[in-house]
């Protein structure tokens, strides 16, 4: 496979220390032989005199393995040896990277074609490099494992020896991709680069920032709805090692020398609050939803035939509502980052997912020129959506700026649980309507959420195979905080249709995998309005799935069926149950997943196995409540969480597909819940329809876990 390069999009440099080659290439794909200031760069490479190739990973590494995925792709393009590839860190940088996030399981999407192009590119030189000192032709030179050979002689040089006389060669318009019989690092297991430092302690965490007079921060915040009325401060400041005490903006920080001095300073507080907008509850949130389910004169977000007269008149209607609670992102690491505002600039360390727009928030708060704040990237202990937002990093620029010196604000884990930003509420109504052979010809859904936005995802299957069809959503606006949660909206919605189609079947006396096969194939025959899913590749995974898990063949195991489609991949999912003395124990998922070409397979398998547990555990135990616009759940001994004890096996099987990769750090979750309630069902003849599970009547008296 060739690919054309444009050269404006392209920068080499030979000027480094001792020579050597730079490649770097444009957010555009396209390639180009000009100065650093003229383009804006996403990723590059080095290749030093010592054989040294370095690769900067500029998105941020919050556990999903891109600091190895992104330069095992350059690697295996540029046919390197791994054992001689370094990998470090690159802090934000929009004039050299694009798209420098952790959001959307995009990032692998976004660069694959690009981080290809680097490394292609830089082989091709290498190799008109060493065809020009030996005099040869080009097309009788090849490269493996870091060495540039010349067929006929058996002479060879490493990259490291030709990587000056490469830099001064004009960049290839044309350069010719590796076909994937040929891949030697993509798709293989490789370890994690930095699981060596995180055994050891060495990664810097946002946490572990130190600068010399910085101060430590906490700040005490109101509750949802409220406003300060009184705040009494002057204990606090009059403690140990307290420099500051500051009311700003609804919240009033603390500021001193040590951590214990700063806790124990707040805690002598004394800050009362009166409403400021509505102060809700969770009873109130319940209430709410209840009523946007029976709400008129909603626009359709999709709507096909007429599904009102087909719901007066169908034979067999289901009708099913399905609830989530909030939920915390419940990082191990919780919110922080540092912040020094000077007179010539600004200074941010900290993790962040979207350190971009970080950056510009913090510029524009303290009304500073955007070029004049720089971000250094930390490693992040969690994320899942949370640290998309930047209220925190904004909280210690603000603060920096406020007792002009450096700053470093802490969250305590109590802070973190009760500080907002969760994943919406949210509620859903299903109605299904079949003939008298059991057809599925009606479907009607809706979502109503607590600051979700668009709650549903109106083209998803059965968008396609059911001629009549219509999906809306409504949302309450609520003073309670929300961000992104791995996978938004998707992970409560997954396990909301999915359960509900393992209904559908059941009423209509079908083997669900069966079922869902017979109606994708309706989607793809003989289409009702557009489908925009991938029917080959749901039909793939299901497949796959039904194969791996012996469906419907084993004796004394209880089976639930799943399959989701989110951030362009394809996940079918089954549960297995067992009972053992007495207990419902969940023995394993087996996952079949079409994420396009596997890049990592070791951290690939981390990345599903990772959300499936998530999944259930979330489903099973987590919630937020509120009373009167506060948090009941403080620490993780009211936070529920999954336990080892009751971790099970999960068996995951890729499919070997050679389109380019798609999202794989939320796919995963979002069928998880649904293939566990689907074999509860099975095991138990009960459906489980709101979370947390464990507060379901059907989960009365049903032990769970291994012990």
């Amino acid at each position: 496979m060739s690919n054309k390069l444009n050269r404006r999009g392209f920068i080499k440099a030979s000027t480094m220390i001792g020579g050597g080659i730079l490649l770097s290439f444009r957010a555009n794909d396209s390639l180009a032989a000009t100065l650093p200031a003229e383009v804006t760069f996403n990723s590059y490479l080095s290749i030093s005199p010592d054989n040294i190739i370095t690769i900067f990973a500029p998105n941020p590494e919050v556990g999903q393995n891109i600091k190895t995925a992104f330069p095992m792709i350059v690697a295996e393009e540029l046919d390197a040896d791994w054992k001689n590839v370094k990998i470090v860190q690159a802090h934000l940088d929009t004039k050299k990277f694009n798209r420098q996030a952790t959001a959307g399981s995009g990032a692998m999407q976004h660069s694959w074609d690009r981080l290809r192009k680097a490394g292609a590119t830089a082989r091709q030189m290498l190799m008109e490099a060493a065809a020009k000192r030996w005099n040869v032709a080009p097309h009788t030179v090849t490269t493996d494992n870091g060495w540039v050979w010349h067929k006929e002689s058996g002479r060879k040089l490493n990259y490291g020896e030709l990587a000056t006389e490469a830099a001064a060669l004009p960049v290839p318009t044309e350069v010719k991709f590796k076909e994937k019989k040929d891949y030697k690092l993509v798709g293989k297991p490789i370890h994690n680069v930095d699981n060596a430092d995180i055994i050891t302690g060495k990664p810097i965490y946002g946490l572990d920032i130190y600068r010399e007079g910085m101060l430590l921060a906490m700040i005490e915040r109101p509750p949802f709805g409220t406003k300060i009325k009184s705040a009494e401060i002057a204990e606090a400041k009059a403690m140990p090692g307290i420099v500051e005490v500051i009311v700003f903006k609804n919240k009033v920080a603390v500021l001193g020398k040590s951590t214990w001095q700063v806790m124990n300073a707040r805690k002598a507080l004394k800050v009362t609050y009166e409403p400021d907008e509505a102060v809700e509850s969770t009873t109130d949130h319940d209430r709410i939803m209840k009523q946007l389910l029976e709400k008129s004169d909603v626009k359709p977000s999709r709507k096909d035939g007429d599904i009102e007269a087909v719901l007066k008149t169908a034979p067999k209607i289901i009708a099913r509502e399905y609830q989530a609670p909030f939920l915390s992102h419940a990082c191990m690491e919780p919110m922080n980052f540092f912040a020094h505002v000077k007179q010539d600039g600004v200074e941010l360390v900290g993790p962040a997912q979207l350190p971009e727009d970080t950056r510009k928030n913090v510029a524009k708060l303290l009304g500073v020129d955007i070029e004049k704040v720089t971000l250094e990237m930390t490693r992040m202990g969690g994320g899942f959506g949370r640290r998309q937002r930047s209220d925190y990093s904004m909280e210690a620029a603000e603060l920096s700026s406020l007792v002009k010196a450096p700053v470093k604000l802490m969250w305590t884990r109590e802070d973190d649980m009760r500080g907002g930003q969760y994943r919406p509420a949210m509620r859903y109504r299903f109605e299904a309507g079949l003939d008298e052979k059991g057809n599925w010809i009606g479907y009607r859904m809706r979502g109503v959420g607590v600051n979700s936005g668009n709650s549903t995802r109106p083209d998803h299957f059965p968008a396609g195979a059911v001629p009549h069809f219509l999906v809306d959503s409504v949302d309450h606006k609520s003073p309670v905080t929300v961000s992104p949660w791995r996978a938004p909206s998707e992970n409560f919605l997954g396990f909301a249709e999915q359960s509900f189609f393992d209904e559908i079947a059941t009423a209509a006396k079908r083997d669900p995998i069966e079922y869902r096969l017979e109606y994708l194939d309706k989607a793809q025959k003989t289409p009702v309005g557009a489908v925009k899913y991938d029917i080959e590749r749901m039909k793939g995974v299901i497949k796959l799935v039904a194969e791996k898990s012996n469906w419907g063949k084993k004796k004394g195991v209880f089976q639930g069926f799943s399959a989701y489609f989110s951030h362009g991949s394809y996940i079918a999912q089954v549960a297995e149950i067992e009972k053992s003395k007495g207990r419902i124990v969940l023995k394993k998922i087996i996952a079949a997943v079409d994420c396009g070409v596997v890049v990592n397979l070791s951290g690939a398998y981390q990345q599903v196995k990772g959300g499936i547990l998530d999944g259930i555990g979330h489903a099973m135990y987590g919630e937020v409540t509120l009373q009167n616009g506060v948090p009941d759940q403080k620490n993780f001994d009211t936070y529920r969480l999954i336990r080892m004890n009751e971790i099970f096996d999960v068996d995951v099987h890729f499919v070997d597909s050679a389109i380019n990769p798609t999202g794989l750090g939320e796919p995963a979750l979002p069928p998880a819940a649904a293939a566990f309630a689907n074999a509860f069902f099975k095991a138990t003849g009960k459906r489980l329809y709101n979370q947390p599970f464990v507060k379901e009547e059907a989960m009365k008296g049903v032990k769970f876990g291994k012990n």
